[in-house]
């Protein structure tokens, strides 16, 4: 086996592990909150804590390539991972899970950011496209099985297993070939001034976006911290949010190397694929989080089963991609992005519709057209915001396009756990989903039906933005 196709299968088992993780605990999050007795706005930290992590933490690992190395970087996210892994399996509470998911994300973090540029470092030129089209479909494929193999675990095992499986493969793969990795993207001296880190921007991000999360996840509970009422926290908390992120703005547009580059998105067809980036992905992530608690509480279906009708999106996004990148090259990212999301807005039409005893097959194509849409959607607009930067600022423009991506899931999660448990609560009279009992169908469906509904206007203004990008033109981004 040739050197870059080993790097190439070590990059598509960390990208598998990672992505097979994340849609495995999206399954099981109603027995977390079955078996820790916890609230629906704690349990869903689980998913929340993985994903703030990897959000706030992708812009960094570039600057710490540079000083450390790619393939020592990725080898160490590996090594996290795996601990990560193995304390997950091993909480004795929901608290004790959370902060293990902490340690979990900052290898998958790790992994995610270095995974593309040991494929770029390592593949010959003319083979790059080839190694890039693999990790895709390795990630597909860890978003396909993670539910259907969730779903198995905990019908038939323990759910301490969804964490418990990826660890021989994590040590394995750490064992046997980190010293394959450590010599690919060796940090080189360079002559002339080193490219600093912006420490203040970078702490002032976590600071913006950890506060906003945590002011739509707690808001709804009715009582802040210390005793203060919902609405004086909530205020706190906004003004607090609103504070850092004009904070951030203003830092980062008088720094010359800042962090986010914030002058890129004065750039229109760029920024539209940003932005439409991230709304893509709260509409999905909006529909992930939900969907199992209607199907094993209102549906009553096994674990096993959840997982297999959770399967229809990851399924249709790995058969539907390679077509919509051809589509692409065609006739460009305008006509099939927009497209894509608009199949999306159908999707989450449909699901406003869903009953106590909708049909399995209603079930099963609305999610199926969410995959559809998805797929639609995501490689022609990554392509054409990367094919329409300057080549030397790809790398930045492939992390901002992940970064939008997972803010996309963390804002989806954290509105979707809102809105359900905030319209949930004010039908039953202030009861949480953790007390869910048959009687309580109609609220249950309610408060499905508000969530998306509102997804719905999300999805509305994702397919405008993504048509108001306009055509690419033939320029040099701007500078940042």
């Amino acid at each position: 086996m040739q050197k870059h196709h080993r790097i190439l299968l070590v990059v598509s088992i960390g990208v598998f592990m990672s992505t097979m993780d994340s849609s495995m605990v999206n399954v099981a999050l109603p027995t977390l909150m079955k078996v820790f007795g916890g609230s629906l706005a704690m349990t869903e930290w689980v998913v929340l804590m993985y994903l703030l992590v990897v959000t706030v933490t992708l812009l960094f690992w570039g600057y710490f390539a540079n000083t450390i190395g790619q393939g020592r970087l990725y080898s160490r996210g590996i090594l996290l991972f795996t601990i990560g892994s193995l304390c997950c399996s091993l909480s004795p509470s929901l608290g004790f899970l959370i902060g293990a998911r902490f340690i979990q994300a900052i290898g998958a973090s790790m992994m995610m950011a270095m995974g593309p540029a040991l494929i770029n470092s390592s593949y010959p030129r003319e083979h790059l496209g080839e190694g890039l089209g693999m990790v895709g479909i390795a990630t597909s494929l860890g978003l396909m099985t993670g539910p259907a193999v969730s779903g198995l675990l905990l019908r038939w095992s323990h759910w301490r297993f969804i964490f418990l499986v990826t660890v021989p493969i994590g040590l394995l793969v750490y064992i046997f070939w980190r010293k394959i990795l450590l010599p690919i993207g060796r940090p080189r001296r360079m002559s002339g001034r080193a490219t600093s880190f912006d420490l203040i921007g970078g702490v002032l991000y976590l600071f913006a976006v950890t506060i906003s999360i945590v002011l739509l996840t707690q808001t709804h509970a009715g009582k802040g911290c210390c005793g203060q009422s919902a609405l004086v926290w909530s205020w706190s908390f906004s003004l607090a949010a609103a504070f850092f992120w004009i904070l951030f703005i203003v830092y980062e547009l008088r720094q010359g190397q800042p962090l986010l580059p914030l002058r890129l998105f004065l750039d229109r067809f760029f920024a539209m694929a940003m932005v439409s980036a991230m709304l893509s992905f709260v509409v999905l992530f909006l529909v992930l989080l939900l969907m199992p608690f209607y199907l094993s509480s209102v549906r009553g279906f096994p674990p096993d089963r959840v997982g297999w009708f959770m399967m229809a999106v990851p399924l249709c996004v790995f058969f539907v991609a390679p077509l919509a990148g051809r589509l692409h090259d065609k006739i460009g990212a305008r006509i099939i992005a927009s497209g894509g999301l608009s199949i999306c807005l159908f999707s989450l039409l449909l699901l406003t519709r869903l009953t106590s005893d909708s049909p399995a097959a209603f079930i099963i194509t609305a999610l199926a057209l969410l995959g559809v849409g998805q797929a639609m959607f995501l490689a022609p607009n990554s392509a054409a915001a990367l094919a329409g930067v300057a080549h030397d600022k790809s790398g930045i423009t492939s992390s901002l396009l992940a970064t939008s991506r997972n803010m996309g899931m963390l804002l989806g999660t954290a509105v979707a756990g809102f809105i359900f448990a905030h319209t949930y609560s004010r039908l039953t009279g202030g009861l949480d989903i953790r007390e869910y009992a048959p009687g309580q169908v109609a609220s249950f469906i309610g408060a499905l039906h508000q969530t998306f509904v509102v997804g719905s206007w999300i999805g509305l203004v994702a397919v405008l933005t993504s048509w108001l990008r306009g055509q690419p033109e033939n320029r040099e981004s701007p500078s940042p």
